[in-house]
């Protein structure tokens, strides 16, 4: 099970970009280093120091939203995919009987449901029918998490939900449409998987509804890119120094990162691949909340490596063998 990467005694001090770091100033004079890392981000940059400060960390179970894993919940998950997503496969009978997928496009009102447009050509779909959304969310070419909204397919009535529904489709799309196009399809159950070939876990109506997206999704996708093309190094003594293994890391990727954390996949010596998720010491709310645990968490690993700070803290252990998936 993983855990919090620092001791209980161990807490990040956050400066902010201004602050310089001088021997006035005590915090910084008594940890620095030369040449300490730092991460390369385009537009934001952090200075970062460790203090030792009798200060525990906050638990799991007061983060909100966490899995055993130091995962948000499947209900997150998917709320988030379908906000970053506008393309999916609606799977609906038609009036004939047979089943018929095709792709729309869609957005999401506050509740997470969603809303597709449906051109002439389809409008033969059985009125109230059951149907699935699949939506798929590719990240960084490597992991594909999808989603499946199984619900109803329905016509819009009453104006002012109707009226409410196109405003949702002009936000999303910046045009207006013809709302007598406009569907709505409720939420009965979703069913969340993480990655191709891998089984899903269900998702119930309430529990959808009442999760949160993922606060860092509008920039997640940027920020890894960054690290993916700058931050090898960085990335390569994350898993060394914070995942529990008994070899060198020969390649690494970083794969996504949200409130909690961000995953990785490595391959071995060996050429096996694997898979990883590493928690943030605390949870993250904004860019630059997360690009401040980046540059602490990196600190904080070049000082283990070089032997300037004992490896004080529990590592990761679970991993996860990828069988088809590459790096």
């Amino acid at each position: 099970m993983t855990t919090h990467l620092l001791p209980t005694s161990t807490t990040l001090v956050l400066l902010p970009p201004s602050t310089r770091l001088s021997k006035n100033n005590n915090i910084a004079a008594q940890f620095c280093f030369p040449k300490t890392p730092r991460l390369r981000f385009s537009k934001w940059q952090c200075a970062a120091a460790v203090s030792l400060v009798s200060q525990p960390p906050i638990p799991q179970s007061e983060v909100g939203g966490v899995s055993n894993n130091g995962k948000p919940f499947p209900a997150e998950v998917s709320r988030t995919i379908l906000e970053l997503s506008s393309v999916g496969t609606l799977s609906t009978p038609t009036q004939d009987g047979w089943p018929l997928g095709i792709a729309v496009r869609f957005a999401v009102d506050p509740h997470g449901s969603p809303l597709i447009f449906l051109n002439h050509s389809t409008s033969k779909f059985a009125p109230d029918s059951k149907s699935t959304l699949l939506v798929q969310l590719e990240q960084y070419g490597l992991r594909t998490p999808q989603c499946t909204i199984l619900g109803t397919l329905q016509k819009p009535l009453d104006a002012t939900a109707l009226k409410k529904l196109h405003s949702v489709w002009e936000k999303r799309f910046g045009h207006e449409v013809d709302e007598d196009r406009l569907f709505s399809l409720s939420v009965e159950r979703v069913l969340q998987i993480e990655d191709f070939a891998e089984d899903g876990i269900w998702v119930t109506s309430s529990e959808y509804k009442s999760a949160n997206p993922d606060p860092l999704r509008d920039f997640a996708e940027r920020m890894i890119e960054e690290i993916n093309t700058n931050n090898r190094e960085d990335i390569l003594r994350f898993c060394n120094i914070y995942i529990d293994l008994d070899f060198q890391v020969c390649d690494a990727k970083m794969l996504w990162v949200d409130r909690l954390g961000f995953d990785v996949r490595f391959r071995s010596p060996r050429n096996d691949v694997f898979e990883a998720r590493i928690p943030f010491p605390r949870e993250v709310r904004d860019e630059k909340g997360a690009k401040s645990s980046f540059n602490c968490m990196s600190q904080l690993a070049w000082e283990v490596e070089k032997n300037f700070h004992a490896a004080e803290f529990v590592k990761v252990k679970q991993l996860k063998k990828m069988e088809h998936g590459g790096l």
